[in-house]
């Protein structure tokens, strides 16, 4: 390819990393896991991180830790709203646990969901917003804590896209009452797979961590307010409290995130730098739509839309960009009503969904990398320019 969709962010540092673990001889979760997990919270200024083996987990572990609360618990029925655009596994854990998943639409430039519609979209059922920031460019986050404080709501983030972006001079992905991040291969750090949650709750940390590894005490502070120990130290080594998982990660993974997290800042700045490039060749062609940013995006990658008053060819457009090997794909995961597995969830749209299905049905996006893409930019826009022409 001339242009990938994604491409690998380790140096040697990463890979000496990884070579002191295995000299270690322990891999499982340990030592390194607890010092990234202290590190990437300290980052973003929050009290607990939990580390687990996927973005994904991530929000499963999430959604599972509230059904436990003490005050206020989830409840099989309750009610969550989303955004049309998403990725499957924002969704998954809400259908997986019972809830109502309630879409809201999003709007046609920011690709986030539609603040305007939240205050109308909830209902007495309602016990959650899920904000989600796309692709790096964060959503009304501010906005939505606001809504949710008002009507008693939980708010939760799924940052997976959009890690080190800032709204107001605030880190995205600290705005929630639980907040995950995805470190797989293509975001903005990778620790080959892995995520995290970060929370200020202790309650919801500790049911997290529990959560994360069988449901058991055994990773729990001495001080625990989840239970009360007994004196049989052999029952409480394998005690089981939470119907939970094993989603651990690795100290390998642990091992590349902390040397990746070094890096975070300088990757952003990369990221940051092709966006303006981005911007400056598309943003005053009216034949594509953009991203518009809100707050400073750490740019995931470059979202176009055709513009469907335009009346372009996607075939036309799509064959130039794969005959001049440009990576692209749908944004996201499209929008999410248009996916089979819908058929599995009880839901409903809180107003008709108009510019997911634009997004979904002209969209499409290309990668962005930390490091310099002048070139490809350019070839980009001079590849989408010609064969906007050929196909009006």
């Amino acid at each position: 390819m001339s242009y990938d969709l994604a491409a690998p962010s380790w140096g040697q540092e990463e890979l000496d990393a990884l070579q002191t673990v295995m000299d270690s001889g322990f891999f499982t979760m340990g030592p390194k896991v607890a010092e990234f997990e202290r590190k990437f919270a300290d980052y973003h200024g929050k009290k607990y991180g939990i580390m687990v083996n996927s973005g994904s987990s991530a929000n499963l572990i999430s959604v599972a830790a509230l059904f436990f609360t003490k005050e206020n618990p989830l409840r099989q029925g309750d009610e969550v709203l989303v955004p049309a655009i998403s990725w499957a596994t924002t969704y998954h854990p809400l259908q997986q646990y019972g809830l109502k998943v309630r879409f809201v639409d999003v709007e046609l430039e920011s690709l986030n969901m539609d603040v305007a519609q939240i205050e109308r979209a909830i209902t007495p059922n309602t016990k959650m917003i899920l904000g989600v920031s796309i692709l790096g460019n964060p959503a009304a986050l501010d906005v939505m804590r606001s809504l949710a404080d008002k009507h008693g709501l939980y708010f939760m983030e799924d940052n997976c896209e959009s890690m080190d972006a800032e709204l107001n001079g605030k880190k995205a992905g600290t705005f929630g009452d639980l907040n995950t991040f995805s470190f797989f291969f293509s975001h903005h750090i990778s620790t080959m797979e892995g995520g995290m949650i970060l929370t200020d709750s202790q309650e919801l940390y500790e049911l997290c961590r529990s959560l994360r590894a069988h449901g058991w005490t055994r990773d729990l502070p001495e001080d625990s307010i989840l239970f009360e120990r007994s004196g049989d130290d052999l029952f409480e080594a394998y005690r089981f409290i939470l119907p939970g998982y094993n989603v651990r990660p690795t100290e390998l993974n642990a091992a590349a995130g902390l040397e990746q997290l070094k890096k975070l800042p300088d990757f952003t700045k990369a990221r940051r730098k092709n966006l303006k490039l981005f911007q400056s060749l598309f943003e005053h062609d009216d034949r594509f739509i953009i991203q518009k940013e809100n707050g400073s995006s750490s740019c995931f990658c470059f979202t176009i839309i055709l513009n469907p008053e335009k009346k372009l060819d996607r075939k036309t457009i799509f064959k130039a960009l794969s005959d001049n090997k440009i990576g692209f794909r749908i944004i996201t995961g499209g929008n999410f009503l248009r996916h089979d597995v819908l058929k599995y969830y009880d839901y409903s749209e809180a107003a008709p969904i108009v510019n997911a299905n634009i997004a979904h049905d002209y969209g499409f996006f290309v990668g962005n990398h930390p490091f310099d893409l002048s070139s490809e930019l350019e070839l980009l826009y001079q590849v989408l320019d010609r064969a906007a022409q050929e196909s009006m």
